[in-house]
């Protein structure tokens, strides 16, 4: 049930209408209204706390259907209601594949019997993602998907990706294809960035230039096919500095950059600590600093979580035999504030812009990431940027591999809004 409240003297942040000032604003009927509407609603002092667009996960495993042990769209959205989120992508990583519109469908469902945010599901480029045939992309686009991606696994030849993305621009909506851009043959066994920690710790890497090179493939076939382009989690300087370079060239591509990749190094790993086991992995201090200039001139349009919940005993395993991945959806927000914002590196709007706006436009998300004005569906977050906490477990989410944990942030969540309704209230989940 939507509330009819007056949010009173918040730090309003817009990346849309260029928005950055002190004001009330009113919710009714889910939805922002105007002053008019004020009277007789609840009032919640927000003094001291920033008002902005519900934020949108481009990048999230839910791992439902399949894995319910590891996580569920359930208790997946309501971690992501808890990090500030309202909309979030689900990856087509499942069991079944979501390779056809039934699981999409599913999938869609769960999301709004649970109604804690609104659940885009990612199609698979390839049938079961096995790099072999294309999916079922025109039912599925029937069924709403704009973003498609065979997730941890690039499409392993040119000419399969350059069928997919000629496929993707014939239909009468803008249809995205999201690349986990890494050549396969040069990451087999590898465990981790491949230099001198690798060689310290006796483990084998996965090279830099395997990303570079996979880059460098998809962009000159998104050049020659003016399909469009996405590419998931990039974690090198080279990397960015080709996208930088393709977008000066009119190349439509966007990218996306997760919270680890921005915090972590290699350097990180002598300690064997299996959550912070990444695919990707995390590379060099000079690969991180190009990351996050990336995001701060634009190059990089996203920030991503890659939100990959997986069982305790699986990450309490050997180094080598332990799944890549973290839990991200309660921590994104809070990681960029610190890692980025309050030291300087990119204001405010720029992080509203790459956590809501920028991923709401990729998927067509036309709900959310949008300006805060009258008429708007009421999809907020609100938080204290300078509340400080230390990330430690229970979590919301039914995983607990954190690559966080122990780590001390600043700036919390309060309140998160779905359509006008509380799916967080006082800085807990309502549900």
């Amino acid at each position: 049930m939507s509330e009819r409240v007056v949010i009173l003297g918040a730090r309003v942040v817009d990346p849309v209408s260029g928005t950055d000032d002190v004001r009330d604003v009113v919710v009714a009927d889910g939805r922002i209204a105007g002053p008019e509407a004020a009277d007789g609603a609840e009032r919640i002092d927000a003094e001291g706390l920033v008002l902005a667009p519900g934020l949108v996960d481009l990048h999230a495993h839910l791992r439902e259907p399949g894995d319910e042990h590891k996580e569920t769209v359930e208790t997946g959205t309501r971690a992501a209601a808890a990090g500030g989120f309202t909309a979030v992508a689900a990856m087509a990583n499942t069991v079944p594949v979501t390779d056809h519109a039934a699981i999409v469908h599913e999938v869609r469902d769960l999301a709004a019997a649970a109604s804690l945010a609104d659940v885009f599901p990612v199609g698979a480029i390839t049938t079961g993602l096995a790099g072999e045939t294309l999916a079922e992309m025109g039912e599925m686009v029937d069924a709403g998907v704009r973003v498609f991606s065979d997730d941890g696994r690039s499409v392993p030849t040119a000419r399969l990706l350059r069928n997919a993305l000629v496929y993707a621009t014939a239909f009468p909506v803008e249809v995205v294809i999201a690349e986990h851009a890494e050549d396969a043959s040069l990451v087999e066994d590898g465990h981790m960035h491949e230099g001198a920690v690798s060689a310290s710790l006796g483990l084998a890497g996965r090279p830099a230039a395997a990303e570079e090179i996979a880059v460098a493939r998809d962009l000159a076939i998104a050049r020659a096919t003016g399909g469009r382009l996405h590419l998931c989690h990039l974690s090198t300087a080279r990397a960015v500095d080709l996208v930088r370079r393709a977008k000066t060239e009119g190349v439509r591509v966007t990218a996306e950059v997760t919270p680890h990749h921005l915090t972590f190094t290699d350097e990180d790993l002598r300690t064997y600590d299996t959550h912070l086991k990444m695919n990707p992995p995390l590379r060099t201090a000079e690969d991180r600093e190009a990351l996050r200039a990336g995001v701060a001139d634009g190059t990089i349009d996203v920030i991503a979580t890659d939100h990959a919940p997986h069982a305790v005993e699986e990450k309490e395993a050997e180094f080598d035999r332990s799944p890549p991945g973290t839990i991200g959806l309660e921590t994104a927000l809070a990681v960029v504030l610190t890692e980025l914002v309050h030291p300087g590196v990119i204001p405010l709007a720029r992080a509203i812009d790459a956590l809501s706006v920028a991923p709401a436009r990729i998927l067509r998300a036309a709900d959310h990431g949008g300006a805060l004005d009258p008429g708007r569906p009421a999809n907020l977050v609100l938080f204290d940027p300078g509340d400080t906490w230390t990330v430690e477990p229970p979590f919301v989410s039914k995983a607990r591999n954190s690559a966080f944990t122990g780590r001390t942030l600043r700036g919390r969540v309060r309140a998160t809004m779905l359509r006008g309704a509380f799916t967080v209230a006082d800085g807990k989940p309502t549900r």
